[in-house]
């Protein structure tokens, strides 16, 4: 089932995703090599429970994985999703992604970026800049009328164009009364089909967008998803709300 929400339901979304953005930038400011990523999710947490609401990661249960132990996900090189934070060391070039669920007033907001530990290969910072602006294209497609792989069909182009690739078995969705609602958004598609969108719907739009090939697996943690070539991913994520011809960013700052 599609949610469209009320007015009042998009307020409460909305400040989700304020205090998602916040932690967000807070998180980035920190990262430099050195750090650890246990220290990055406490920053967080501690930041989210600051702002009175729950890191809707933590506890979260898929399949028969064990409830996640994050506030977090903090994806490392080859990580694309869903890394455990704990003691792993963030050394110079590497990039980290960095993703973040909130829930307050029992609504979600998500959101994810990725980040330059110190200075990177000129590799990583294309991978960077063109897995940003792939989430920015489909972003452009969200409007009142089109339909949801408009937005994959952007997202994939613009990808498939800079010579990289988008991951398959992963994808964006719907936010907001759940962590995870319908419709399904991946990153890949046909234009002019899927469902059609509709105003006060709220959608996580999130490009995972590989160096290499798309094939991805997942670790014995059963929760960190990498690239099954062992190249480098990246990963942005906004949640935003369709309204008319302008799609509004929820989760910025």
């Amino acid at each position: 089932m599609i949610y469209i929400k009320t007015k009042k339901e998009i307020d409460f979304i909305r400040e989700s995703c304020r205090i998602v953005a916040e932690a967000l930038q807070l998180m980035k400011s920190k990262v430099k090599p050195g750090i650890t990523t246990g220290e990055l999710d406490s920053v967080a947490e501690d930041y989210i429970r600051s702002n009175d609401a729950t890191p809707a990661f933590k506890g979260y249960s898929q399949g028969s994985a064990p409830g996640f132990p994050g506030a977090i996900c903090a994806s490392v090189d080859d990580a694309v999703v869903h890394g455990i934070p704990g003691n792993r060391v963030l050394k110079e070039g590497e990039i980290i992604s960095l993703d973040v669920g909130v829930l307050k007033n029992n609504y979600y907001g998500d959101a994810a970026l990725s980040v330059a530990v110190g200075e990177i290969s000129e590799e990583k910072k294309k991978l960077l800049d063109v897995t940003e602006k792939s989430l920015y294209a489909g972003i452009e497609q969200a409007k009142a009328g089109n339909r949801v792989h408009d937005i994959s069909a952007a997202v994939q182009n613009f990808v498939e164009d800079n010579d990289f690739s988008v991951v398959r078995d992963l994808c964006g969705h719907g936010v907001g009364k759940y962590l995870h609602e319908e419709p399904s958004i991946p990153n890949f598609g046909k234009k002019g089909t899927g469902p059609r969108l509709k105003n006060g719907m709220t959608l996580a739009i999130e490009p995972m967008v590989n160096a290499g090939e798309y094939k991805v697996v997942t670790n014995s943690d059963g929760w960190t998803v990498l690239t099954a070539d062992g190249s480098p991913s990246a990963h942005f994520e906004h949640t935003i709300l369709i309204n008319g011809d302008s799609p509004e960013i929820l989760t910025i700052c």
